[in-house]
């Protein structure tokens, strides 16, 4: 990833009231409302739609690029924000390549909609493909949604919300259907049951859907169960994948820096400059070294969906495997830059210790690093049981 600065830009003044709002919606468990506002009226919500819809037009690597930058301030606040411009991503990379069944999601973001996601469910480690929530045909092409999902950022004010479900009406051929629900359908409800570890402004609470209705001309997609190479299945997770690991590498880029200004002005008991003492040198250069790796494997993966590079069959280990080692090394920088900072970064109210608990919110994503795992042996291995003969 070069340096070169995208089209548009969060203010420094907006960065630092953001900054400033975060400590307290973690402390108060509070959804970030009044950073969306200000985002909202600075032109965010319509990053990536097309200019014809009233957007900038930007693509994945410069939106990755801003997120990054937001996380440094306020990692739930990009974490939540960023669902939105996941869907915007998707259905870029969809129009891109040749698809125009999500033109609504572009025209809604060129509005000023605030799009969520309703796919994630208890128990679903097949996330996209396969639901436990069931869709029933209404008979002319819409459907009515009953089921549970879980992690619904953006609950307490989003717009639009995307939701999924299986149709089982004909049971030798089950399809998973794509729609999309408005705030003032009935028969959705969502559960203040937001009380976690970190990343506490999404407000990623539990939804309920109750029957609830989507017309047909709310209807984007069918799908078979199961994995799917379709351009809606690879938007989704393209974007889905980046845009959240740039979360996290804003969350360890910013470890970083708190690190550095921790250990500035500290001495040892002999007067010696911490600065100077050579364990710490090596752990910082040693954590910027880690950054610099993953914003570049990021970086590079969001050039090549804007790019339209066809990696094939290699695009899912690629976009698992980078998200999870993202995470993971996130996780890793922020547990380094306590250790050298000291017992002082332990405190329950200081930026590394919130950092601490925010970051640990990374492998609950999908996908996990057991599933990237599983996604990237099968890419060299085939299946589990593929490479079994049966001799007689």
């Amino acid at each position: 990833m070069t340096d070169t600065k995208p089209a548009w830009d969060i203010d420094e003044d907006l960065l630092a009231r953001i900054a400033e709002r975060a400590p307290v919606y973690d402390r108060d468990d509070r959804f970030c409302q009044e950073d969306l506002d200000e985002l909202r009226q600075a032109g965010y919500l319509r990053l990536g739609a097309p200019e014809r819809t009233g957007g900038t037009g930007l693509g994945l690597l410069d939106t990755v690029r801003i997120q990054e930058r937001l996380a440094t301030a306020a990692p739930a606040t990009a974490l939540a924000l960023g669902m939105h411009q996941v869907w915007v991503q998707a259905a870029r990379a969809v129009r891109r390549r040749g698809g125009s069944f999500l033109q609504p999601v572009e025209e809604a973001a060129g509005r000023d909609l605030l799009l969520a996601f309703g796919v994630s469910e208890p128990g679903n480690d097949r996330v996209l493909f396969d639901s436990s929530t069931a869709a029933e045909p209404d008979g002319d092409g819409g459907y009515r949604f009953t089921g549970t999902k879980v992690f619904t950022s953006l609950s307490p004010a989003w717009d639009v919300m995307s939701v999924f479900g299986r149709d089982d009406s004909d049971a030798d051929a089950p399809v998973l259907v794509h729609g999309f629900v408005l705030r003032d359908d009935a028969g959705h409800r969502s559960l203040d049951d937001w009380d976690t570890l970190g990343m506490r402004a999404t407000q990623s609470r539990t939804t309920i859907l109750e029957g609830v209705h989507v017309p047909a001309d709310r209807i984007v997609r069918k799908l078979p169960v199961g994995p799917s190479p379709d351009v809606l299945v690879f938007g989704i997770f393209a974007a889905f994948e980046l845009l959240i690991a740039a979360v996290y590498v804003g969350i360890a880029s910013r470890a970083v820096e708190l690190a550095v200004s921790g250990l500035r002005g500290r001495t040892a008991f002999d007067g010696t400059p911490r600065t100077d003492d050579p364990d710490v040198r090596r752990a910082l250069a040693d954590m910027q070294g880690a950054v610099d790796a993953v914003r570049l494997q990021v970086g590079a993966l969001a050039r090549d969906v804007d790019e339209l590079v066809d990696h094939g069959a290699r695009w899912f280990p690629l976009l698992v495997g980078t998200k999870a080692r993202t995470v993971d090394t996130a996780a890793h920088v922020v547990d380094e830059a306590m250790r050298v900072v000291g017992g002082g970064s332990y405190r329950a109210g200081g930026e590394l210790a919130r950092l601490a608990r925010d970051v640990r919110a990374g492998q609950y994503h999908p996908s996990s690093r057991d599933s990237a795992a599983r996604t990237i042996a099968a890419s060299l291995l085939g299946p589990p049981g593929a490479g079994h003969t049966t001799t007689g």
